[in-house]
């Protein structure tokens, strides 16, 4: 049996980067998706997975979402909190349009996420969340906006772990390193910029979509059952350092 089947999984920002990746792990395993993001116009809709346009930081539109998909499949089994923006800007340059922009989208949007679909897990007495922190929350690469808003993801991981465990609910985040994505396509533009992260990385590269894919998959299988509040680090061994 695939380690998905009869499994109904949410994933926001499956339109594209990682995303796209988990997206096809998971109907590779034969999962039911759908894909909760802000543009959805390039994703065609399937038997197994359904495209649905989502704001993250909207409350009606998480309302929206959830129960759409709990009336037509009874339940989510799944949640990828998955969205996400970024930005480079540092803490001398930061301005509250940029702060407000990550911490809306990367923290408050994960919080909407948990808090619309932990209650249809918690009347099932079970469920598998993953939420997409990022290096940054556990090393000090860059004192900005984007870090602040993982930083949420991180404590807000831990918190909802501890309170929903007895609920049969496991949340856990995953750390991706520099992923090579759209989102950090202005790094390779720079020769300079890339060699400074690989000499700083102990596996020497960047790391690779489905390699973050693959361990969000394993934490939302049953395979990883005796799991909860976890952090996994998918950086090449850069927070070892």
């Amino acid at each position: 049996m695939t380690r998905l089947a009869n499994k109904i999984a949410v994933i926001t920002g499956g339109a594209s980067g990682i995303g796209e990746k988990i997206v096809q792990r998971f109907l590779e395993e034969d999962a039911t998706v759908v894909v909760a993001d802000i543009n959805v116009d390039q994703v065609e809709e399937s038997e197994n997975l359904i495209p649905k346009q989502l704001d993250v930081t909207s409350e009606e539109g998480w309302e929206e979402l959830t129960k759409f998909v709990t009336d037509k499949f009874g339940r989510i089994d799944i949640l990828v909190n998955n969205a996400g923006v970024s930005t480079e800007v540092t803490i001398d340059q930061v301005d509250y349009a940029d702060w407000e922009r990550c911490n809306k989208i990367n923290g408050y949007g994960t919080m909407l996420g948990l808090k619309y679909t932990l209650p249809y897990m918690t009347e099932a007495k079970k469920g598998s969340i993953v939420n997409l922190s990022s290096v940054t929350a556990l090393v000090g690469m860059g004192l900005n906006s984007y870090t602040a808003s993982k930083g949420a993801v991180r404590a807000l991981t831990k918190a909802a772990a501890a309170e929903n465990g007895h609920s049969g609910i496991r949340i856990n985040s995953v750390y991706p390193g520099v992923i090579e994505t759209p989102m950090v396509a202005a790094l390779e533009e720079s020769a300079e910029t890339l060699a400074q992260i690989n000499a700083m990385t102990p596996l020497g590269r960047l790391g690779k979509p489905e390699e973050v894919a693959n361990a969000i998959l394993f934490l939302a299988s049953d395979e990883a059952s005796f799991i909860t509040g976890a952090e996994l680090a998918i950086d090449g061994g850069y927070s070892a350092l």
